[in-house]
């Protein structure tokens, strides 16, 4: 299969499209001073959606992707099935897993994507244990998720799970999408069209 190219109009659209989804969270959190809370994977997925548009850069785009579907299950979960629907956390969940299916289908998914996709986690994951605080338990960075405290007796044993479950989900999803939308490439083609 030829995957489709993004016209240069089409990635400036989607890629303003995430940014706002990216942008309606951070808003929401700065009312609330809880800034931390935007190092989610789902979160910080928008924005990294948003710059592999405006950059041309598939592998970001394919990290981000991979990420919505993860990111959209969690945010139902454990937000919408506990609080209810928000404005701005439906449009940067919904909105970011839309956008990341219709650039999907555009430039195809690489069999390797989950392996960055997987240090993408690895590298917010610190970033979030370093930068927020440890009440907000961002990317659950800092402590064992609620209601974990009976099979995880210390925190690196959670963490450790966690881990290997997320590579897992990681490498299962990547290869579902190849399978649906293979990138017509090694991974390195270029968005736009070419000139003939």
């Amino acid at each position: 299969m030829i995957t489709q190219k993004l016209s240069k109009t089409q990635r400036r659209l989607l890629g303003t499209l995430s940014l706002a989804c990216f942008s309606a969270q951070a808003i929401h959190y700065v009312q609330i001073n809880e800034v931390g809370h935007m190092l989610w994977m789902c979160n910080i997925g928008n924005l990294l959606l948003a710059i592999g548009l405006f950059l041309e850069n598939p592998l970001l785009i394919r990290v981000a992707i991979i990420w919505t579907i993860p990111g959209f299950v969690v945010w139902f979960f454990y937000v919408v099935m506990a609080w209810g629907i928000f404005f701005s956390s439906t449009l940067a969940h919904v909105g970011g897993i839309v956008v990341g299916m219709i650039v999907l289908r555009k430039v195809g998914m690489d069999r390797k994507a989950w392996v960055y996709a997987f240090s993408w986690y690895l590298l917010i994951q610190l970033l979030s244990r370093l930068l927020t605080p440890p009440d907000l338990n961002v990317n659950l960075s800092h402590r064992i998720q609620s209601g974990w405290e009976q099979t995880f007796s210390a925190y690196w044993q959670f963490w450790l799970t966690l881990t290997l479950a997320t590579a897992a989900i990681l490498w299962t999803i990547g290869s579902i999408l190849w399978k649906v939308w293979p990138a017509s490439y090694s991974g390195q083609e270029h968005l736009l069209p070419s000139k003939r």
